[in-house]
């Protein structure tokens, strides 16, 4: 039988050494010890060590030098090409928002099939702390609980891209500021009506219902006050 050497993709010397190698119980070589292996600088590879940092691919333990690999994560790297995005234009928060809601709608057949009864349980929580908070006087912005209903739904999904789209989307939701009380108080209580109708259709398998209700409210945010 022919094996087919995996091609790698265009990413550095220490990406592909990362992802070729086990993570030693003491951690990955130095940066010293990998230039004498893979013939380049030291001077390189801490810059592409930064680099693998910086997308939270690896930890480097303080003091010791040493390296450890991280879980793979699709969060960070998006995390850091959404931010740079806002800081030129708050205006692609609205063209990335569009890419999430067309990803959950996409996804949440599959999505809500996979929750536990544990999750729905978690889920009808959500609703409940998020009311209480609605019905303080003064009122209590839900955004925590916003955060937690959107990611729980989905959070059964295999699939490490879609959780980091969504998890980043989370980030700059707060970035540009949408997480604090603006909308008035009408505006949130229609949000979380149609988290509710979520969460029951979701607790009944009435999922077609869920998913009209969850690209109903997705267009509220464009309509805020």
């Amino acid at each position: 039988m022919i094996v087919r050497e995996r091609v790698s993709p265009n990413i550095s010397e220490f990406l592909k050494y990362l992802a070729s190698h086990q993570d030693a119980e003491g951690g990955f070589p130095t940066l010293n010890e990998l230039s004498q292996e893979l013939g380049v600088s030291v001077a390189s590879l801490r810059e592409q060590l930064e680099v693998a940092r910086a997308l939270g691919l690896v930890e480097v333990k303080p003091g010791r030098g040493k390296t450890r690999r991280l879980n793979f994560s699709f969060t960070p790297a998006i995390r850091q090409s959404l931010g740079y995005a806002l800081a030129l234009n708050d205006d692609y928060f609205r063209k990335y928002s569009d890419l999430r809601n067309h990803i959950e709608a996409a996804f949440w057949f599959e999505a809500v099939e996979k929750l536990t009864t544990e999750d729905k349980s978690e889920l009808q929580a959500i609703i409940t702390r998020a009311r209480d908070k609605l019905n303080r006087a003064p009122i209590q912005v839900p955004h925590e609980e916003h955060r937690s209903l959107h990611l729980l739904i989905y959070n059964r999904l295999d699939n490490p891209f879609v959780t980091g789209v969504l998890e980043a989307y989370w980030d700059a939701y707060e970035a540009v500021g949408l997480n604090v009380f603006a909308g008035g108080y009408e505006y949130l209580q229609e949000v979380w009506r149609y988290h509710q109708i979520m969460v029951e259709s979701i607790c009944n398998g009435n999922y077609k219902a869920g998913h009209e209700a969850l690209i109903a409210h997705t267009d509220l945010l464009y309509h805020r006050p």
